[in-house]
């Protein structure tokens, strides 16, 4: 059977796996197909009143593209549906209806301006509002996390939910694209599950920086014919700096990013 954008919805709403019998490598057989079924799924959820809200960056941090077999960045929408802003330091998200979730700590941007084609690091500096710790949980329909990178993208991207954290205006941290670049790359993370420490993750990880990783879907998304542009007021996440992890309802997870980012703390319900 072939998975259809109306089966792919399906899908997502209720949490279930794709069934492995539809999972025919004729469904997606290159990324541009898979775009293609991704912005059908993002106009059947506009269709029936989700309002996007920006764009999650996902598989840019090169240290884990082989455990998951995929080798390049893709992207998705993030929707007022699946946004939550935290309250300080802390929020709350729900699990409920999300397929094998798991939890990425990483630098969330708010745009200021929608970015000029063929943009540098300097332009795209220029059309950035704030910026602010976020956990995106990413999720997969496919069984046990293991997918093409095609079926990724047909995945809404992966994307599940967002939590951001405090907001820092980008013109209170730097100057310069330049020098945010160099700032971010440098920045750490160490994430907790509790009192246990899980991963440590540097902004070097994506792409050689948050900022790159921008840059890079940026020039994506233009490249794309038929895809839509950052709107003034969009979020964009731009990958995990950690590897992915497993979590569930009852849990508490919290990222405490290096200066000059906020911690974030996450409960699970």
């Amino acid at each position: 059977m072939t998975l259809t954008p109306e089966l792919l919805l399906q899908h997502s709403d209720a949490g279930t796996l794709w069934p492995a019998q539809d999972r025919d490598a004729g469904n997606w057989p290159d990324l541009e197909v898979a775009y293609r079924d991704a912005l059908a799924v993002r106009a059947l959820r506009e269709k029936r009143g989700e309002q996007p809200v920006g764009f999650k960056v996902g598989f840019t941090n090169r240290t884990i593209w082989e455990r998951y077999g995929v080798f390049a960045p893709i992207w998705g929408t993030v929707w007022n549906t699946t946004l939550t802003r935290a309250e300080g330091d802390e929020g709350r998200l729900s699990l409920a209806q999300l397929a094998q979730p798991r939890l990425e700590p990483e630098v969330v941007f708010g745009m200021r301006a929608t970015p000029p084609r063929a943009p540098t690091l300097e332009a795209l500096f220029e059309c950035i509002d704030w910026l602010a710790p976020g956990f995106e949980v990413v999720q997969s329909h496919c069984e046990n996390w293991k997918f093409s990178a095609p079926e990724t993208v047909a995945d809404s991207g992966l994307h599940g939910r967002l939590l951001v954290g405090r907001a820092t205006p980008v013109r209170a941290l730097s100057s310069s694209g330049e020098a945010l670049d160099k700032l971010l790359a440098a920045c750490t993370v160490r994430l907790s599950h509790g009192d246990q420490q899980m991963d440590l993750g540097q902004g070097a990880n994506v792409l050689d920086g948050p900022l790159h990783a921008l840059l890079h879907f940026v020039e994506e998304l233009q490249d794309y014919a038929g895809a839509p542009e950052i709107k003034p007021g969009d979020v964009v996440t731009t990958g995990t700096w950690t590897d992915a992890w497993p979590v569930q309802p009852g849990q508490q997870w919290r990222a405490d990013f290096a200066a000059p980012l906020p911690p974030l703390t996450v409960r699970f319900a």
